[in-house]
């Protein structure tokens, strides 16, 4: 819902759009409604005696703008309709402004903008397109470039094309808003960059060359943020952001400026003009002569009103000029003027050196016949007309200043006058009698932002024009003026929060001879100039007259300057070449200004919340006298009015405008005046008049007290010392906050005018004070804190001596902004002064309440009104509540005072309850002892051995609210009335004297201690204080958490959640607490002060020390990653040594009992090139074990406190091996037997190390070539005898998975509890892990369910326990996943590296196969219905028809198997196989190489040569091969082309992992090869295989696979053994048996 003004009630807003849609028949339902906004009324600018009546324009829709040119005008409507009325010149019509034409050439465009200039129109479309028609003489339509009288007139709207050429490729700019001059157009792009076309110096464009037929970009101003355009008639207005915000946030940036810039000192009265403000003047001519020039645009007639000249003549004018040899003087005359005769100029004339710039005499004076333009009959004029002073006759300059841009400014003054002649040439024609070039040079001054001292004395000179002579004849005066155009409202600079910046700058450029360039002179100026007086005066809107400019402030005030020959500046200078403030009423806030021929129309705000009109300027003459003098006007052709007998200089009152209504915004061109105003209808218009007109009310105030009492008493150098480091501080904030303050309302203000200026736009919920209500609420409450914090500490007193001695006279005028009555003392009261801002939130709660009373209920308007209105009540409340309790603090401290209570006082701290009357007391203190206690709004402090009515006191603690946790205690009989109050380290109960003194006590504490922590958002119920809640304390009692700072969570007045803990030493906490001890996942930085630096872990703790899982750095540089058990190493481990450990490093992962290695475990040795592998007890190795050494020797035996002893096996690398006893690592000392690689032996005693030599004493027996073999020689050397068996090694990696899952014995726990362990696990996990990606964040939450376990497995739901567990294998925070990781972590320690020695195969065989069986133990724990190991799966009951049953038998013919190695094999050995797999090709090294040498010596025959050589018979040869599609004959000589699909697929063997799948590949060979053969054999042919294994030899020799062997062992150590005896077993042999045969290539 929301307020339709057209007809004053509340509608859908889908019945709005419909509005913006033309519409017959909707048009005809509108006109029975008269529109309630938008009403329009034109009237003539001034009045004779009698009274003005406005006329009403009747229109059936509601009227959005109005944009007035000289003799027509435009109106916008509702629906984006446009409609024209008046002198339509380019069509020869003239239409009455009660009945518009509608302008059907734009039906079907929606127009948003409208704009007028002198005698041509332009619109901006929605889709930011521009349309332009009317007179064309100048290129100010932008149509075409010919010269031809077709271009003279644009009868119908034409659209302009804006495109940016400098773009690759070139774009076309969206245009946003538009403005039309005399002879120019400007146009500002939604990039907020001015383009412009037409012609004439206000143009700023970097051409000489008239028209400018195409709109081009004003480079001046590149790179700047425009905010709004104005034209007048021939000068240019731009408002632009300052420059230091052209690339950041406006109002963040205003809140980090220095309050020394936030409060920038207004200028007074007199202004003084910069350097920079003031052109250099050129070269001077004084010698007369005649000029034989016509006019431009002489030959081309410009439609005027009935009984007007239809063209002006061509004139000639006699032009005097001299030049004058004056070395010495380089500086011009003063310019002096007289009424009645021509200005003289005496000026320096050309140095010898200037004279050789240019060829002779007479082309300087052809050069000047060309700048002019006028005729003889214009000359004769000037007897005829008015007598006034040139500056008010005529718009063409007598100074054009020039900026050196590129290359057109030349050193030389030839090409100064050529550009001087241009920018005339693009004028219209000039009335001069004389004119000089004066060259002047100014030093360092200049009139742009371009340095003009480009080096040398040359380039520091500017040709220009002098002003012309005062009795110019004028032009008729329709042609005079154009529309003021400022359509700037809808353009405001506003920032990412959408608040306007009020940091702007005004810029001017063009004709300046009446001053409307406010430069302090009447220069012109070709390029875009920054006004500097109007800089820092925060002016929001421009508006152009005719020869005038108006500039219209954030705090209501209006500047004026140029031509005020009719009074329309509003003040009594003529003429204003400085920008002058106009001085209103006291009561009076202007809010919008429009500027037209002649005069200036100001819409302002008085005590009563309906605005009024403010008029100053030139007033209609008698009819009577209007008759006399219309032929002498219409024949005359001044370019500015005459100076009006009968005009107003001081804006006065226009009666009427208080029964128009609500005045929204005014418009003025020409000689007409206009006004846009709306019915209040429910009430709704007036409120929102009345918001913005208090809004704008306060900023001014505000405004006010910045300029009368903060910045003088910020800029006094003796406010720090009288203050104080503490107050001046404070008074810094106060200054800061302020302006934060001020900033805000100044933006909101200009917001509210921008609101009623587009009503019909906006929605009520759009209004900032409802869409930024927290920004609102916050900057109030900031400012509220600073001033109580000031007050407090004591400054307002201070202040407000320091203001009787600087501020002086301005007291009087201080004391008129404060409602109260002056002091005693002669000064203003400071306190009500500095605290009235807060009473504008109660201003906004009224209002918004009113606007609730237009809106039902239930619509979103009326929601939005009413929660801010109670929002800004509420803080309105609060706030004084704070005000207050300030002033009670300031008392409090007052009547305290003394060095005892200094450190207790604080600026932002409050006194809120005290117990100096003892009515509180601690529970069992002596009877002599004292205690006090005073409750701030941050604290509780307990003072003992107080003596209040002294201010002594002995001791005190205080105790921070956010840390206090309050209880009552029952009452019991004795009548003790009881508190128990909870801190940190302590808890006390105090007593109060009364229940009524308990009850406030307990109010207020409860009260403080929730308002403290719903400052932090964690708020209670009132009245109950929070149990938990996040707060940061330093404790300061003994015990381990001594002096550390903790931030985080609490929970009765215990550390309990997540928080940090630091102490002074460096130690540092992060992660979960729970019951006042680090408990749950966290991170900890300890530091090492040996070694100056610190260790870190990162993992889980218990009861305050590190338990479970987690990684540790040490300082040292060693890496644990494993299990701790109560701060220590416990479980399942892996100790990487670091850089610092120079004796050894090396890498132990294993078991680990109470921070020792005891267990199985693996050590990698790596300076000594050595792995271990076997038990270990205390750090020492103990037990059975394997060592393998980088030189390929292996050993497997017994150890003992750390050395190898008693019986072992050690076998070297070339297979020699020693069987018996060892005393020390590798020393032999005792019986034994050596076996040596030829078969001999050597049996006896031994002694001696393995490496540096043996003695034995024994028999040495050679091995008979006919001896069998001996199986009790192979059972001495065969290795495993002295191994951990496979199923007993990792047994710690398992039981942590156990524990993980809740177990603490493998097996034994609730089922339910594992899986609730694996969802919280996996939770913390997601919190712990932020990187994670979205599609691992997916899969963890698919986890976090919990399955169906507790059913019986069935070959339905047995897919879907597959899933589950591939997806949890493959997340490492799921503990199956963890197990998962960790084994292969644990596997690739043992038998990568040092570790792959051929001789350790059988064990990592026998591993992998225990990793199985444990492994599927806690699957089967997790889902208790899958059956045992091999067993055979039920089938899903069906009903019996469904199930099939063999003829010979009644059992199922086809039965699913589970075992461990078919559900968890593909799980586990993909990330096993590289290590196993490189295990394989080591043991089966040396028949690998000949089975390889084989396949490559026979793989170089031809396929019917090989399948001869292999005995396959003929009958099984392919005969012909596709190529491409096409079928071809195999030849003797074709290689590769036989069986090809079959050799391709066995190929595929090595790219698979288990064995089930590598089976796969061998079963599917044999189809494929099948499928080969069966098309040249009979339909029922079968294989035997004799003829099978020869055709699938061929094929593996053509597969070529690279160890063959160690595939077809993997595959039968690891298979399942339910395959072995099928089908699946065959193939393998028959593969197995070809691999046999090409070894044996002697028998094939």
């Amino acid at each position: 819902m929301f307020w339709n003004g057209d007809s004053g009630v509340m509608e859908n807003k889908e019945q709005s759009v419909l509005s913006h849609v033309p519409n017959s028949s909707l048009a005809e339902e509108q006109a029975t409604i008269p529109p309630q906004r938008g009403l329009l009324h034109i009237w003539q600018s001034g009045a004779p005696s009698e009274p003005l009546c406005p006329e009403r324009v009747h229109l059936s829709q509601c009227i959005l703008q109005v944009a007035l040119g000289e003799h027509h005008g435009l109106l916008l409507a509702h629906g984006g309709q446009v409609y024209s009325f008046g002198e339509l010149l380019w069509r020869g019509l003239s239409v009455p402004v009660s009945t518009p034409m509608l302008e059907l050439s734009l039906q079907g465009t929606t127009v948003v903008r409208v704009a007028s200039g002198g005698f041509h129109c332009g619109a901006v479309s929605e889709q930011g397109s521009v349309y332009m028609w009317g007179e064309n003489t100048a290129g100010q339509c932008g149509t075409t470039e010919g010269g031809t009288d077709s271009n003279v007139t644009v009868a119908e709207p034409y659209p302009v094309a804006v495109v940016d050429n400098e773009a690759v490729p070139p774009v076309v700019v969206r245009i946003m808003d538009l403005a039309c001059g005399r002879e120019h157009s400007l146009a500002l792009s939604a990039q907020n960059e001015l383009w412009a076309w037409g012609s004439g110096c206000q143009l700023g464009l970097v051409t000489s060359n008239f028209p400018v037929w195409k709109p081009q970009k004003v480079e001046h101003l590149a790179g700047r943020h425009v905010i709004q355009v104005a034209c007048g008639a021939y000068h240019s207005l731009a408002l632009v952001r300052s420059l230091h915000l052209q690339n950041s946030n406006t109002h963040k940036s205003q809140e980090r400026r220095p309050p020394s810039h936030l409060l920038p000192t207004k200028k007074e009265e007199s202004l003084a003009v910069d350097d920079a403000q003031y052109c250099p003047l050129g070269v001077e001519l004084t010698e007369s002569m005649p000029a034989d020039t016509s006019a431009r645009r002489s030959s081309k007639q410009r439609f005027l009103p009935a009984g007007s000249t239809h063209g002006y003549p061509t004139v000639l004018f006699p032009y005097s000029y001299s030049i004058s040899n004056n070395k010495e003087n380089d500086q011009a005359d003063p310019i002096t003027e007289t009424d009645s005769h021509a200005t003289s100029y005496t000026l320096p004339a050309l140095t010898d050196k200037q004279k050789s710039a240019l060829p002779n005499e007479l082309d300087l004076q052809n050069l000047l016949q060309k700048l002019s333009g006028h005729s003889l009959e214009m000359q004769k004029s000037i007897r005829l007309g008015d007598t006034d002073s040139l500056s008010s006759h005529t718009s063409d300059d007598s100074c054009i200043s020039l900026t050196p841009f590129n290359d057109l400014l030349s050193s030389r003054c030839k090409s100064d006058v050529t550009v001087c002649s241009d920018v005339l040439r693009s004028s219209s024609p000039v009335g001069l009698e004389e004119f000089s070039l004066t060259k002047k040079t100014q030093g360092q001054k200049s009139s742009s932002l371009t340095d003009i001292n480009q080096g040398g004395e040359t380039r520091n000179s500017r040709c220009s024009l002098p002003g012309a002579p005062p009795h110019a004849t004028p032009y008729p005066q329709h042609l005079c003026a154009s529309k003021p155009s400022s359509l700037g409202s809808i353009h405001s600079p506003v920032t990412e929060d959408g608040f306007p910046t009020l940091e702007t700058e005004v810029w001017s450029w063009g004709r300046g001879s009446e001053g409307q360039l406010g430069h302090g002179d009447q220069l012109a100026r070709l390029q875009p100039l920054c006004i500097k007086s109007l800089t820092g005066e925060e002016v929001i809107k421009v508006a152009a007259g005719s020869h005038h400019s108006l500039a219209l402030t954030a705090q209501c005030q209006v500047y004026s300057w140029g031509s005020n020959m009719c009074g329309q500046l509003g003040h009594v200078n003529s003429p204003g070449t400085l920008p002058q403030h106009v001085k209103l009423s006291d009561n009076v806030r202007a809010w919008d200004v429009s500027a037209g021929q002649s005069h200036s129309l100001l819409l302002a705000d008085r005590d009563s919340e309906q605005p009024v009109l403010l008029y100053c300027g030139q007033q209609q003459e008698p009819r009577l006298k209007q008759s006399e003098t219309s032929y002498q006007s219409k024949r005359s052709c001044q370019r500015s009015p005459n100076r009006a007998e009968n005009y107003r200089v001081r804006p006065a009152l226009l009666p009427f405008c208080m029964e128009m209504g609500y005045i929204s915004s005014v418009s003025s061109g020409g000689q007409r005046c206009a006004l846009l105003a709306n019915r209040n209808n429910m009430g709704f218009i007036s409120t929102i008049h009345e918001l913005a007109c208090i809004e704008r009310k306060f900023y001014y105030w505000l405004s006010r007290v910045r300029k009368l009492l903060l910045t003088p008493l910020y800029n006094k150098e003796s406010v720090r010392p009288c203050l104080g480091e503490t107050c001046s501080r404070l008074f810094l904030s106060l200054c800061g906050t302020f302006n934060r303050l001020s900033t805000l309302i100044g933006q909101h203000s200009t917001l509210l005018s921008r609101f009623v200026h587009e009503v019909q736009y906006h929605d009520v919920t759009s209004l900032h004070l409802l869409s930024h209500t927290q920004l609102f609420l916050d900057i109030y409450s900031a400012y509220c804190a600073a001033v109580g914090d000031f007050q407090v500490m004591g400054g307002l007193p201070l202040l407000h001596k320091l203001s009787l001695e600087c501020l002086g006279s301005k007291q009087t005028k201080l004391s008129q902004l404060s409602e109260s009555d002056p002091s005693a003392s002669g000064g203003v009261d400071l306190d009500s002064l500095l605290y009235w801002p807060l009473q504008q939130l109660h201003q906004y709660s009224q209002v918004l309440l009113k606007l609730e009373a237009c809106y039902h209920v239930l619509t979103r308007e009326y929601q939005s009104l009413h929660l801010s209105c109670m929002q800004y009540e509420s803080l309105s409340t609060s706030l004084l509540r704070r005000k207050k309790e300030a002033e009670a603090t300031f008392i409090f401290w007052k009547s305290h005072s003394g060095k005892n209570t200094e450190g207790l006082r604080l600026p932002q701290r409050r006194v809120l309850c005290e117990s100096s009357n003892r009515t509180l007391n601690l529970q069992g203190a002596g009877r002599f002892s004292n205690h006090w206690f005073i409750l701030f709004n941050d604290a509780l402090v307990h003072i003992q051995g107080a003596i209040p009515s002294q201010n002594l006191f002995s001791t005190h603690h205080v105790y921070p609210l956010n840390c206090l946790w309050v209880k009552p205690l029952p009452d019991n009989n004795s009548g003790c009335h009881a508190i128990q109050i909870t801190c940190p380290e302590e808890t006390f109960t105090l007593v109060a004297s009364t229940p009524q003194e308990k009850n406030k006590w307990l109010h207020f504490l409860n009260q403080e201690v929730d308002g403290v922590l719903a400052g932090g958002g964690q708020g209670a119920s009132p009245g109950i204080t929070t149990m938990s809640r996040t707060a940061s304390y330093t404790f300061t009692g003994e015990g381990r958490f001594k002096d550390a700072q903790y931030t985080g969570s609490w929970h009765a007045g215990r550390v309990h959640g997540r928080g940090t803990m630091s102490w002074p030493a460096g130690r540092t906490y992060t992660g979960n607490f729970k019951n006042g001890l680090e408990d749950g996942y966290g991170e900890c930085i300890i530091p090492n002060k040996l070694l100056s630096k610190a260790g870190c872990y990162q993992g889980h703790w218990r009861d305050g020390k590190i338990h479970g899982f987690g990684i540790y750095r040490y300082a040292t540089g060693e890496v644990y990653e494993g299990c701790f058990s109560d701060g220590q190493r416990h479980g399942y481990g892996m100790l990487s040594s670091g850089k610092m450990d120079k004796t050894s490093s090396g890498v132990f992962i294993g078991q680990w009992v109470y921070d020792k290695k005891t267990g199985y475990g693996v050590y990698d040795d790596i300076t000594r090139g050595e792995k271990y592998m076997g038990m270990w007890l205390d750090d020492e190795r103990h037990g059975n074990a394997v060592v393998v050494t980088q030189y390929g020797v292996y050993y497997e035996g017994n150890f003992k406190e750390n050395k190898m002893s008693g019986p072992g096996l050690l076998v070297s690398d070339d297979d020699t091996a020693f069987r018996g006893e060892f005393s020390e690592n590798w020393s032999v000392n005792g019986k034994g037997v050596l076996s040596l690689a030829n078969g001999d032996s050597l049996e006896g005693h031994f002694s001696g190390e393995w490496n540096a030599g043996l003695k034995v004493t024994g028999t040495y027996t050679k091995l008979a070539p006919d001896e069998p073999e001996n199986k009790d020689r192979e059972n001495l050397f065969r290795l495993g005898q002295y191994l951990v068996a496979a199923g007993e090694r990792w047994v710690c990696v398992f039981d942590e998975c156990w524990r993980r899952l809740g177990c603490d014995v493998a097996g034994r726990g609730d089922r339910t509890t594992a899986w609730e362990n694996i969802a919280v696990s996996i939770s913390s996990g997601r919190q712990h892990s932020p990187h994670l990606s979205r599609s691992q964040r997916r899969v963890l939450e698919s986890l976090e369910c919990i399955p169906q376990h507790g059913e019986a497995v069935t070959i339905k739901n047995y897919d879907r326990i597959q899933r589950y567990l591939t997806k949890a294998c493959e997340a490492p925070i799921h503990p199956l996943g963890w197990l998962v990781e960790t084994l292969v972590t644990v596997y690739r320690m043992t038998y990568v590296g040092v570790g792959s020695n051929r001789r350790l195969l059988r064990e990592a065989v026998n591993e992998v196969q225990a990793y199985l069986k444990h492994f599927y133990s806690i699957v089967r724990f997790l889902f208790p219905g899958l059956p045992e190991d091999g067993d055979i799966l039920p089938e899903t009951p069906v009903s019996p028809p469904k199930i099939r049953y063999s003829s010979n038998s009644e059992e199922v013919s086809f039965v699913t198997v589970v075992s461990c190695s078919s559900l968890l094999l593909p799980l586990l050995l993909p990330q096993l196989y590289p290590p196993l797999f490189m295990l394989y090709c080591l043991h089966d090294e040396q028949q690998e190489v000949q089975y390889w040498e084989r396949i490559l010596r026979l793989n170089k025959q031809p396929d019917q040569s090989l399948l001869s050589f292999l005995g396959v018979q003929e009958k099984f040869w392919p005969k012909c091969m596709s190529v491409l599609g096409e079928q071809q004959q195999i030849v003797s000589s074709s290689r590769d082309v036989s069986f090809v699909c079959a050799v391709e697929t066995l190929q595929q063997i090595s790219t698979t992992f288990t064995p089930a799948d590598k089976l796969v590949v061998i079963q599917r060979t044999f189809e494929e090869l099948t499928q080969e053969i069966k098309p040249m054999q009979d339909s029922d042919f079968l294989w035997c295989m004799d003829d099978l294994l020869p055709l699938f030899l061929y094929i593996v020799l053509r597969a070529r696979i690279r160890n063959l062997g160690a595939e077809v062992s993997l595959i039968e150590d690891l298979m399942d053994p339910n395959l072995q005896h099928g089908e699946l077993g065959l193939m393998l042999t028959t593969l197995k048996a070809c691999y046999i045969q090409i070894q044996l290539e002697s028998t094939i």
